[in-house]
Order: C-alpha cells, then structure tokens, then sequence
C-alpha cells in the first residue's frame, strides 16, 4: 500500500477518517481519475478527499470510530458477561483469571481514590479502563492490515479506514465530556446548586470582592478538565500512530530498509505496549479523581 502512492499521500491517508456527511448542491466532486461530478442536490455521502470531509463540516459522522468503539465495547462486555457467568470456585480458566485480576486491579485502585459510597463509580472506572485499553491496543495491528481488508470488501482502493478510536479528537472528547458531565451532575446532587457555586465563586479567596476573579480561574480550570483529559489520550495514541505509520514507510525502501522497519516495528510495539495500558490506566483515575472532588462536600479541593 505504500508502495502504491507518495510518502505524503500515504500518511495523510492513514491520518483521515471514513467521514460520512453531507455535501451541498452544486459541489464538485473530483474523482479518482481527476475527473470532476456536480452535484444537482444536497447530498449525504461517504467523503472521497480530506478536502470533502472538511466541507462536510461539524455534522459529519466518523464511522469508522463509532464502529469500532462500539465493536470494541461489546467485546468486552461478552467477555466479561462470559468469564462472570462460567466463573468457578474451582481451578478457573485462563479468562477468567485475567478478569479476576482486572477486577481487583480497578477495585483497589478505586478504593486507594475514591473515598466515599457509590454504586457507579468502580464499574464506570472498570468500563473505561477496558474499554479504553481495548480501542488503543487496535494500534498494535499492523497499519495496513484492516485498511486493505476494508478496501477488499468494498471495491474502493481510496477507502478511509482508521481502527484505532482514540487517535481520532472526537472520540477521546466525546468520552472525556461524559466524564464531564457526571461530574458536574454529582457535584450538584452532593453539594445543592448552591455548594456548587459557592466552590466556584469563593475559592481560592474568599472574600466577596474576589468573587469575579475566583469565578474566571475556577471556570477555566473547570473546562480545561474535560479538554486536558481527552487531548492527553489522543495526543499519545496519534503520536503512536504517527510512529508506526512512518515505521511501515520503510517497507517501501528495498529489503534492506524493510528488515530494519520490521525490527523498529517490533521494538516499538513492544514499548508501545506500556502507552497503551498507561493511558488506559490515566483517564480511569483521572476519571475516578473527578468524580471524588464531586463528593467532597467538606473539602475545598
């Protein structure tokens, strides 16, 4: 595949998403061959360019990530669901020792953070750990792969086809904003609208006339939680990507540059391993943090 196009184009087709949205009548569309088609209505339409799926705009659905999130979510809950519902006291089987071993893993964690009674908090860190491991491990599968598959099936050699959903900003965002939202929805359930504003508007002085002045750096620093949540995950796993797309380049080179490709994608897939659970491992207690500050009623902080 990379073969087949410039080192520009191939990384650039790598970093772009299968978008699906719609484009506005009179848009020329430009075709593999160069040619160009106007469109007679406004159309919903998968995007054959970056360009297109710009002009798309914020509507625009990547269904490639929501694919294999969803695909990645319901795996993981049947392997669960599997392990929990053929879990023995005798010698267990292989799944469900390693489900055993998470469980314990995210419930001392929790435990060691979160210091209050709730019933969602450690299923929530659970799902996100796994969850998230899950759609990040999709970069240890070689970069080519499931693209060419994808294309296979499809007849279209231009397809877009990303398989890891947290190199893509609207997934991580997306998680992150739910985050979010629980947060903000906790702290008003524990603390009354008025707790809640009163967090905002008399730290860290308190005193009535720094109350503007609290409210613009605790407002601030309250939507830099979500943001810095989700760019901290996507920005490692795109960095990721980014490495293995460069590394499959070198495959192009000759047998020489091929072999040494093969060596740098093995070494660091290997370290790339420690990412993806470190990241997995980060947004759960970052996750799980958040959710104590919204308990804390007689702490500031």
């Amino acid at each position: 595949m990379a073969s087949e196009q410039t080192a520009t184009g191939y990384i650039q087709h790598h970093l772009q998403n299968l978008a699906y949205g719609k484009l506005p009548a009179g848009y020329e569309r430009v075709d593999a061959e160069g040619g160009t088609t106007v469109l007679e209505n406004a159309t919903w339409t998968l995007a054959h360019t970056a360009q297109e799926a710009a002009d798309m705009g914020f509507m625009a659905v990547h269904l490639d990530t929501l694919g294999w999130s969803l695909f990645l979510g319901v795996l993981f809950s049947f392997l669960f669901h599997r392990a929990a519902k053929n879990a023995t006291t005798g010698v267990p089987s292989g799944l469900q020792s390693f489900v055993e071993m998470v469980v314990e893993f995210i419930d001392n964690t929790v435990k060691d953070t979160f210091h209050h009674s709730s019933k969602i908090v450690a299923p929530m860190a659970l799902t996100i750990f796994v969850w998230v491991f899950f759609m990040n491990a999709m970069d240890l599968i070689p970069i080519d792969w499931l693209p060419m598959v994808a294309q296979q099936v499809t007849g279209d050699s231009h397809l877009f086809f990303k398989v890891v959903p947290t190199t893509d900003p609207n997934a991580t965002l997306g998680m992150a904003l739910g985050v979010f939202v629980l947060m903000i929805g906790y702290s008003i359930k524990n603390k009354g609208i008025g707790g809640f504003m009163g967090e905002l508007a008399l730290h860290p002085f308190n005193h009535p006339v720094m109350i503007p002045f609290n409210l613009f750096l605790e407002v601030v620093g309250l939507i830099a939680k979500p943001i810095s949540l989700a760019l901290r995950l996507f920005g490692n796993l795109y960095a990721g990507e980014m490495i293995f797309i460069l590394i499959a380049l070198l495959y192009s080179a000759g047998l020489v540059w091929g072999l040494g490709g093969g060596l740098l994608q093995l070494g660091w897939a290997i370290f790339h391993i420690l990412v993806i659970a470190l990241q997995a491992f980060v947004f759960m207690v970052l996750t799980t943090v958040y959710m104590a500050m919204a308990h804390d009623v007689d702490e500031s902080h």
